[in-house]
């Protein structure tokens, strides 16, 4: 009997379909047959594997409304967040498009003497991607695109809570002229994960909480598997004496509860100088109230469902902890009645760093703001933490935020911005928000290996 993986509305707890999930034996046939389909792939000339990411584009474009509704329909995403989303991977694709090349161009280093050097870049082979479900688009096309344009064979397993987008994301680049075995849907929860480091695959990327990260690692450690883990994150910034507090405010606001604050940049922690402090938060506190929550299918709700409801528990757990160890709850705090999975924006002042609000990642509309007396007072407690994957500072100043960043652990820093993602800068972190990078030509190149050659002309 075929298992099925039943697929449910966030916003409203109605299952909305049940698709045919995989096991074992299916995982590991269409290994095989990615690894059969890999060569043949590989050979394809660059141009012609160029014209299908192009023709894959073209198709996104064509459906972003029904694609949209797909994605809201099953993480609760609201609809012009998801069709954002959508857009949004438009030039990131460009930028593939335009740099696969030139990264993984055959590299001449050394001619004299009758003797030549070079570099060229291989394929990995067979590349399996473990991806999320908050910005499924963005995250699994991180790794797809990359991966496909220098050659690989992908085994595409999106979250069980994505599982609709996945198979979309797949449908089209078959539909754009990409093999169908050498890039596939694998379909289930973490038994199908499971299933697929398994396999003999010659790159594992996954992008998830750092609890799962350590077990994969762990799994592949003795097989040397290349392992690449996009993790979580805790991500503070700091609001400078001589900020813009408005500006701040607002910014960080949105970076904050953008994505309903299930995103692995957004803020989770701010801290302000004492001089600004409570303007901050009346004017933090104006934005939020400002943001529509309601059905994510209208295009004016901007606080969407949690797309998982394990999650609400984390949320009040944080929220009970802070309100116990002397944090003022300054608006919502608890999770909303009626159908789905629903928490109040949650804004806490007083905080510090005995509460699991400022430590653990909270992955919701929840944030806390603290009070600092100086610039080296944020700048430590910015770094007492376990992750590290970006920081922000808001300043008037070019050359204190310069200083200020280069003195934070993260892998990309903000100056008077926040919650933003570049194709041409490379995503990685720090500490227990992972290893490896994608994005910008090195992320381009994290889906090949080296090769060196020594020629001797006789």
């Amino acid at each position: 009997m075929t298992a099925l993986l039943a697929i449910h509305n966030p916003a409203t707890g109605a299952q909305i379909a049940e698709i045919a999930a995989d096991d074992l034996a299916s995982v590991a046939a269409k290994a095989a047959a990615a690894r059969v389909a890999q060569p043949r792939w590989a050979a394809t000339p660059t141009a012609e594997r160029l014209a299908c990411i192009q023709r894959f584009r073209a198709l996104l474009l064509a459906e972003v409304d029904t694609l949209a509704a797909t994605l809201t329909q099953e993480v609760g995403k609201p609809i012009a967040q998801a069709k954002n989303e959508l857009n949004g991977l438009l030039p990131r694709i460009d930028f593939f498009l335009e740099q696969t090349e030139a990264a993984i161009r055959d590299e001449p280093v050394f001619d004299s003497g009758g003797m030549q050097e070079r570099t060229t870049h291989i394929p990995l082979g067979v590349v399996a991607n473990i991806s999320a479900w908050n910005y499924p688009y963005f995250v699994g096309c991180n790794v797809i695109v990359p991966a496909l344009l220098t050659g690989n064979a992908v085994l595409y397993k999106p979250s069980e809570y994505a599982a609709l987008t996945g198979l979309h994301i797949t449908r089209l680049l078959h539909a754009a002229g990409v093999p169908k075995d050498a890039m596939q849907s694998v379909i289930g929860a973490g038994e199908v994960g499971a299933a697929l480091l398994a396999q003999r695959i010659d790159g594992l990327f996954f992008t998830g909480s750092h609890a799962t990260g350590v077990r994969i690692a762990q799994t592949l450690a003795s097989r040397l598997v290349k392992v690449q883990l996009e993790l979580g994150g805790k991500d503070p910034s700091y609001v400078r004496a001589d900020a813009d507090v408005r500006a701040a405010a607002e910014s960080l606001a949105d970076g904050a509860m953008y994505n309903t604050g299930q995103s692995c940049c957004s803020v989770e922690r701010i801290y302000v100088h004492e001089s600004l402090h409570d303007a901050f938060v009346e004017h933090f506190l104006a934005t939020v109230a400002g943001f529509k929550r309601g059905d994510p299918m209208d295009p004016a709700t901007y606080i969407g469902a949690i797309a998982r409801s394990p999650q609400l528990d984390v949320l009040e757990d944080q929220v009970a902890d802070a309100k116990a160890k002397g944090a003022t709850l300054r608006c919502g705090g608890q999770r909303l009645p009626g159908p789905g999975n629903w928490f109040a924006p949650t804004v806490f002042s007083g905080v510090n760093h005995t509460m699991a609000l400022m430590r653990e990642e909270s992955f919701g509309p929840i944030i806390g703001i603290q009070s600092v007396v100086s610039d080296d007072e944020a700048v430590a407690l910015m770094n007492d933490t376990r992750y590290g994957l970006t920081a922000g500072v808001f300043t008037q100043s070019d050359a204190s935020a310069r200083e200020l960043l280069a003195r934070v652990n993260a892998g990309s820093v903000y100056w008077n911005c926040c919650d933003r993602v570049s194709p041409r800068l490379p995503w990685s972190g720090h500490g227990d928000s992972g290893i490896g990078l994608t994005l910008s030509s090195d992320g381009i190149r994290t889906f090949t290996r080296p090769k060196a050659w020594h020629l001797r002309t006789l």
